[in-house]
């Protein structure tokens, strides 16, 4: 049996680990944990600086050292904070793979296998937008993300302005969609194959679990 601690930024991650990736993992001997970061003593959900997100994790580690520890944190709105935050003229996903070699150089724990998601969540949802229609019967609003969809290479590169960003343009079509609500029930729809088949940085993370058992 394999455990995995999965630190993640919000209750939207949370029950997405707890219900669409556990059941996932759980064929293959691997058990996943949500951990929920800690904002402040009593507030939990976000990540509000680097050096929060280090203490947790190091803590984590080192607690469980027969465990593993990973992390599920959107790369768009990233405090600035983080190690080798800046960088050149590079693509998205060359970015957060240098963010993630970072951050497994900064805190140092043979459990620790750091993963950011290209931009963030909502993304998954991407690969299936058919999949709204089963929640708010709006063709119009499907229409429109698809039309998104097609626009990309796949999913993970829509990209992570205040205005663009995956959860922006999906909140543009849809003003009802809840992020905690709606997001991992429409995750569980798609299945973690679909997204897998689409999303190659999510992919990447997911062997890199299957590795562990």
């Amino acid at each position: 049996m394999t455990r995995v601690y999965v630190f993640v930024e919000g209750q939207t991650e949370e029950t997405f680990v707890r219900d669409v990736l556990g059941p996932y993992f759980e064929r293959q001997r691997i058990w996943l944990t949500p951990i929920l970061a800690e904002t402040s003593p009593g507030y939990k959900g976000g990540i509000v600086s680097y050096g929060k997100v280090k203490n947790q994790v190091t803590r984590l580690c080192r607690k469980d050292k027969n465990a593993w520890v990973t992390t599920l944190i959107d790369y768009y709105g990233l405090p600035t904070d983080f190690p080798q935050f800046a960088q050149g003229n590079v693509s998205a996903v060359q970015r957060v793979q240098h963010l993630e070699q970072a951050l497994a150089q900064d805190i140092s724990e043979r459990n620790f296998l750091p993963y950011l998601a290209l931009h963030e969540f909502e993304a998954l949802l991407f690969c299936d937008p058919a999949q709204f229609h089963e929640w708010f019967d709006d063709e119009r609003a499907v229409a429109v993300l698809e039309t998104v969809k097609a626009s990309y290479g796949n999913p993970e590169e829509i990209n992570d302005s205040p205005q663009t960003a995956p959860s922006k343009r999906i909140l543009a079509a849809i003003p009802a969609y809840k992020k905690t609500l709606h997001g991992p029930m429409i995750a569980n729809e798609i299945g973690i194959d679909a997204m897998r088949d689409q999303c190659p940085h999510f992919n990447d993370w997911i062997k890199s679990i299957e590795s562990l058992a």
